[in-house]
């Protein structure tokens, strides 16, 4: 019998326009990928997308790097999906993203990738394009991006948030590597720190900025001053200095287990717009 040929490849330069838009359509939730899309075309590369067309047009991409993430995907274009990545489990990190796509990719390469270190089944996807001030939330104006000759101060709060949120440690012997990245997001401009005493007490990343979009992670503050309120002026004070500048539209994801931060989020007016899904390898 013969086989029909997968219509699933690896997509290009040529391909990085009618991806951006597909992404586009719902940028809250597709940031991640838009942003790694910018990113490796200015290195060079767009060979971690595999996407699919018919007649011509783009009806979905994939993401496949140490993360995997589907963008707009029918149930059968992620049969093709699972097919084209069933060995490549010692590659893979995470599969993330909207969740329905996320569990159909991961009923097909469970069988052949085995047992997950986790699943974060659901993840409110939450956005706003409404500055805090507007809501009359007071801003902590001692937020600042963090400096380049900062990273030895923001890696201990980094690697604590890390651990806490993943369940094991970011690196272990070396932290070379670890620091490089961290190194990297600092050189962007995304990185946002409070400073006392020397010691990083609050910071959060953008972990994705394309389309007018910026995807904060990694929100961490001091456990000392946990249960004091003050979270909310300084993620505040973050939002208002990025939707001043390359994004007016602010988004994140949170587990829904973590009620503290969900009530945070609906002070600082973010609104649910669909529902993530992370399996954790």
């Amino acid at each position: 019998m013969l086989r029909t040929r997968s219509p699933v490849r690896s997509l290009t330069r040529t391909d990085v326009d009618d991806a951006l838009e597909l992404c586009s359509r719902n940028v809250a939730a597709h940031v991640f990928v838009a942003a790694r899309i910018l990113e490796t075309v200015a290195a060079g590369s767009v060979s971690a997308v595999m996407g699919v067309r018919e007649e011509g047009r783009l009806t979905s991409l994939c993401w496949a790097s140490s993360n995997v993430v589907p963008v707009e995907t029918t149930a059968a274009e992620r049969v093709m999906y699972a097919e084209r990545m069933r060995r490549w489990r010692g590659r893979i990190a995470s599969l993330l993203g909207p969740r329905e796509e996320v569990v159909d990719l991961w009923d097909d390469l469970e069988p052949h990738w085995g047992q997950p270190r986790a699943v974060r089944a659901h993840q409110p996807m939450l956005s706003t394009s409404t500055p805090p001030s507007a809501l009359g939330i007071e801003l902590d104006m001692r937020v600042r991006p963090a400096r380049a000759d900062e990273v030895d101060i923001v890696l201990p709060a980094a690697a604590h948030m890390f651990t806490a949120e993943i369940g094991y440690p970011p690196y272990t012997g070396s932290p070379r590597s670890y620091r490089g990245s961290l190194a990297a997001l600092i050189a962007r401009g995304h990185t946002w720190v409070v400073v006392e005493d020397g010691e990083v007490v609050f910071k959060t990343d953008i972990g994705s900025l394309a389309l007018g979009c910026a995807q904060l992670q990694g929100v961490w503050l001091a456990p000392h001053l946990r249960g004091q309120g003050l979270a909310v002026p300084m993620i505040a004070s973050v939002m208002e200095q990025v939707m001043a500048g390359p994004a007016p539209l602010v988004s994140l994801y949170v587990n829904d287990f973590n009620a503290p931060a969900l009530a945070t989020y609906d002070r600082l007016g973010f609104a649910p717009v669909g529902e993530f899904t992370t399996v954790l390898l």
